[in-house]
């Protein structure tokens, strides 16, 4: 039977912690997988925030998401062009109505303090996957580390991130293992720490998730 993929697992753990009505983000969009499944998850009564510094990779995820906009199911949705480390700024600026399956920017960041009401915030690290994307454009430990704290710091109680890591690519381990000692360095009265991964290959693809204490 085998065990479940990393993107897979980090599917059910956040599917077991969001309802419908709920606020995620997806910080790093890419194809709009993790947008769409977000987005099904909330329903139309939930908020979807999916942000990338690609904006072919926001124009994949605009057309991904159309068919849940036809069927009146999407979302109030915000798909932003910008880095995922301003992700509370903009999530602090969210004063928009519901919009269609289209790119909306968001007002520029605020800088103003978001209540901690999201229920998830996903990341699948590394490159926009497919053959016309540049595979030099790769998330970096930097942003991604901000990312996480501004991730944590929007989760309610109870909240759960989940990032997979590419260490199979240049570049990938060393944020990999800065994401690993992220989580590893988490005090536990703040959040609860796993990684789920394949013992015998070190360089697949793995998963750590933090539910918020």
């Amino acid at each position: 039977m085998g065990f479940l993929s990393v993107l897979s697992m980090a599917h059910k753990l956040i599917s077991e912690r969001v309802s419908p009505g709920d606020t995620v983000i997806d910080a790093t969009c890419g194809n709009g997988v993790d947008t769409r499944f977000l987005a099904e998850l909330v329903g139309a009564r939930g908020t979807v925030f999916a942000f990338d510094i690609q904006a072919q990779a926001l124009q994949r995820t605009d057309e991904r998401l159309a068919p849940l906009a036809a069927e009146g199911k999407l979302p109030k949705l915000h798909l932003v062009h910008d880095s995922h480390a301003a992700m509370a700024s903009y999530a602090a600026a969210d004063q928009l109505p519901a919009v269609s399956a289209a790119h909306h920017p968001l007002p520029s960041p605020s800088g103003k303090s978001s209540v901690s009401q999201v229920a998830a915030v996903m990341f699948n690290l590394g490159y926009l996957p497919g053959a016309d994307a540049d595979p030099s454009v790769i998330t970096q430990p930097d942003s991604t580390l901000a990312a996480l704290d501004a991730a944590l710091s929007l989760l309610r109680p109870g909240g759960i991130v989940t990032a997979v890591v590419y260490p199979g690519h240049a570049g990938g381990d060393q944020e990999a293992a800065a994401v690993a000692q992220w989580a590893a360095a988490l005090p536990q009265h703040a959040g609860q720490a796993i990684s789920y991964r394949m013992a015998q290959k070190p360089d697949s693809p793995y998963l750590i998730a933090v539910e918020k204490r």
